[in-house]
């Protein structure tokens, strides 16, 4: 959703960092060019001008402009701004209450099915006990689509019989928490087409009722400035604690990401960051300037990793890397492990300097090239995937057919696995380790 922002943004800034002293045209020259980032990327008129107004003031002061990493700074600047921009309200996630109450409200479409499951998911991973409560009497549908996400996840899930009113709904939940012994109730409430005075009456005569520790309201970012009006209605009119954002995953620009919190005053705190039941993340604004910005955002990564990686499976890969002696059984082995990451663009976003690359990895997953690898591995033995150097004529071609790729792709692959060793090899106990001063070897 960021990258032609970001694309633009780090051009821009680039062109400071590149110089040594900046002079207050340069500025007013990187800040247009901001500006009209912001703009074109769908970010509120207002806050844009209030935004880069505040860039600015602080970048034409003297002690920046004599300085001699002025461009650096500048840089610095631009990002503790973007911060500030998307750091509006409490991001407290609040669980008061036995059983604790998250209402989840907002317009049809806006992804509040999938978003309860993948908040019953966070929950689990916090070490809570969640049940989902089908609390929308018009959509069958909508209980049917939360019942099957359930299941997936092991989740209960509280269904009242066809035509009960919301009201009864709510308390039915209630009472099936206390029975099941769950420690949280999350509410699936109705949504309308449109915001209209008997959606929020109803919402209100429920969070009355119920008083949830959060109301949050999924509003979907690929609808642009038009879910930050639908959050400046909501907030109006209902109590709500704050926002889940869903598809920031889409290629729509991500203006109202950037400027909901600004305009509403509500936080983001959760982005729904695919379809899946786990991509679903807490909201850090200084991450997401980080990943605008191409500063990278290690800390997003790292919990991927630690979400998604077997320790002890690490450890072991780890040391056969110390050994030289990684297969290409161990090659198919990671690369289904950062598969379960997320996106490959997104992972390369979050790796410092290598956002410019994102698009390029992306596109890369989305030509299938890492699915024919992985054909290709799988297409052989396992002697063969210890020992490639067995693979003659005949069993390459048979690799061939049996992974429907060509017989260069199965070539090209075992010469690139090739070279990787060789690399390894030098980096671990070779020339390069033996050049190298400290614990690989003598000065």
């Amino acid at each position: 959703m960021f990258d032609a922002l970001s694309e633009r943004l780090r051009k821009t800034l680039g062109s400071l960092t590149g110089r040594g002293r900046v002079s207050a045209a340069d500025v007013d020259v990187a800040m247009r060019e901001v500006r009209l980032a912001l703009l074109e990327a769908d970010v509120n008129f207002k806050v844009v001008k209030d935004f880069v107004a505040r860039v600015r003031e602080r970048a034409t002061g003297v002690e920046i402009l004599e300085s001699l990493t002025a461009g650096q700074q500048v840089v610095k600047i631009v990002n503790e701004e973007l911060v500030a921009l998307l750091s509006g309200g409490d991001r407290t996630f609040r669980l008061t209450g036995s059983p604790a109450v998250i209402v989840l409200v907002g317009l049809q479409g806006s992804g509040k099915t999938t978003s309860a499951a993948k908040l019953a998911r966070h929950l689990v991973r916090m070490g809570r006990r969640p049940l989902l409560v089908a609390a929308d009497p018009y959509r069958p549908a909508a209980a049917d689509q939360l019942e099957t996400l359930g299941k997936s996840l092991d989740v209960p899930v509280y269904r009242a019989p066809a035509g009960t009113q919301v009201m009864a709904i709510a308390k039915g939940g209630m009472e099936a928490a206390r029975k099941l012994v769950r420690d949280v109730v999350i509410l699936d409430t109705a949504g309308r087409l449109t915001v209209d005075q008997p959606l929020m009456d109803e919402i209100k005569q429920l969070t009355a009722v119920l008083k949830p520790s959060e109301t949050l309201l999924v509003v979907d970012a690929m609808t642009g400035q038009e879910a930050v009006h639908v959050a400046e209605a909501f907030a109006a009119a209902v109590p709500v604690t704050g926002l889940i954002l869903t598809k920031i995953d889409g290629d729509a620009r991500g203006g109202a990401a950037l400027s909901i919190s600004a305009v509403t005053g509500l936080p983001v705190k959760f982005l729904g960051t695919g379809e899946k039941t786990d991509a679903l993340e807490s909201f850090h604004p200084d991450r997401l300037a980080g990943r605008i910005l191409g500063m990278g955002d290690v800390l997003t990564l790292i919990e991927r990793a630690q979400e998604n990686v077997d320790e002890k499976q690490a450890a072991k890969m780890a040391e056969k890397l110390r050994k030289n002696s990684f297969t290409l059984q161990d090659m198919l082995d990671q690369m289904v492990a950062v598969q379960k990451m997320g996106p490959m663009g997104q992972l390369m976003d979050m790796i410092p300097g290598f956002g410019g690359m994102a698009k390029q990895a992306q596109a890369s997953v989305d030509r299938g090239d890492l699915r024919r690898v992985e054909a290709i591995i799988r297409s052989m033995t396992l002697r063969e995937r210890a020992d490639p150097n067995i693979l003659n004529a005949s069993r390459r071609r048979r690799i061939a057919v049996g992974s429907g790729t060509r017989l260069q792709d199965v070539n090209q692959l075992v010469k690139q696995f090739s070279e990787l060793q060789k690399m390894m090899k030098q980096m671990t106990g070779g020339k390069l380790a033996r050049r190298m001063p400290g614990r690989f070897g003598p000065a």
